[in-house]
């Protein structure tokens, strides 16, 4: 196990599987993030311009470095089709030391 302040997760919902897609698709190839995980299927209860909203969404699970977060956030912000989408940003505090090594490697 390999302590560190290096990494984080990042959680983005999207509209649909299509979408999530896209933006998975966009931020790997821009190396942005080493790995995406999509979660479909989750249904998701909000407040929305002063109403109780919900509706199905995916959620994304997206792994980076902290120095790779601006770029990942402009690419999210210029692509997702919400005025307001979800990109909530977990601190990562360990994790076994080849794949971070790897997930280092994957975001340049």
């Amino acid at each position: 196990m390999k302590f560190t302040t290096k990494f984080v997760l990042v959680l983005v919902t999207a509209p649909d599987l299509k979408t999530a897609r896209a933006l998975a698709k966009a931020a790997l190839k821009a190396r942005l993030i080493a790995c995406a995980n999509l979660v479909p299927k989750i249904e998701s209860h909000y407040w929305w311009q002063g109403k109780i909203e919900s509706g199905a969404e995916v959620l994304l699970v997206l792994k980076t470095q902290k120095s790779r977060l601006a770029a990942l956030e402009k690419l999210v912000l210029a692509k997702h089709p919400y005025d307001t989408p979800e990109l909530l940003v977990l601190p990562l505090i360990a994790g076994n030391k080849k794949y971070l090594d790897w997930l280092a490697a994957s975001c340049r």
